[in-house]
């Protein structure tokens, strides 16, 4: 079995296990659904995090290749403008 399939059918039985506990909970259905609305805030608040810190750490990410990317451009260049020294030197 696939490592998709085997994590597929876990978060199925969750889904399933989830929805089997909230109709046959004990609360009313007034009490269920601001439990829902709390976990679902909860977990949307949680979503926003992760996203914010990847956002983040890609931005981290980004501006150092950038930075990297500036000082090997400049080292190309003052290896060109060397090498281009050196030539007119041994031409003249």
């Amino acid at each position: 079995m696939s490592a998709g399939k085997l994590l597929s059918g876990v978060l199925v039985g969750a889904a399933a296990g989830a929805v089997l506990g909230l109709l046959y909970a004990p609360e009313s259905g007034k009490g269920t659904r601001k439990k829902l609305a709390k976990k679902g805030g909860d977990l949307g608040d949680s979503v926003k995090s992760k996203f914010n810190e990847l956002g983040e750490a890609l931005q981290e990410r980004y501006d150092t290749i950038k930075k990297d990317a500036k000082k090997a451009i400049k080292k190309a260049k003052n290896s060109s403008n060397d090498m281009e020294a050196e030539v007119e030197a041994a031409m003249s």
